[in-house]
């Protein structure tokens, strides 16, 4: 299972992914209904010479899928991934939040 982290600064959203052992080539990163960030991606199992024999194998193999809701405010034209020794990182720039108005009571004479 790859561990995930996301964190928030205020002009971006960052997601680290640990994926070790597979190649950039090997992942996959899209965006569904403009707000699901999905990464998806498969590590192939070792090939086995005729004469190995493992004593043990801790590397798990098969397909994996991570899907996080991107914020509203997430500019997904903008999107940008890296990965670096075994990391993915997607990096989400938000256009930033309009300040709320204030609302003031006004008193109705009469």
């Amino acid at each position: 299972m790859q561990k995930s982290i996301g964190k928030r600064p205020l002009k971006l959203t960052i997601f680290k992914v640990d994926v070790p052992g597979i190649k950039k080539e090997e992942v996959e990163v899209e965006v569904e209904e403009g707000r699901i960030l999905q990464i998806s991606g498969e590590r192939s199992r070792e090939q086995e010479e005729k004469n190995d024999q493992w004593h043990r194998m801790e590397r798990s193999s098969g397909k994996f899928l991570r899907r996080f809701r991107l914020p509203e405010n997430a500019k997904t034209g903008e999107i940008k991934a890296a990965m670096e020794n075994g990391v993915l990182t997607v990096t989400v720039p938000k256009e930033e939040e309009k300040k709320k108005s204030e609302v003031k009571a006004i008193d109705i004479s009469g």
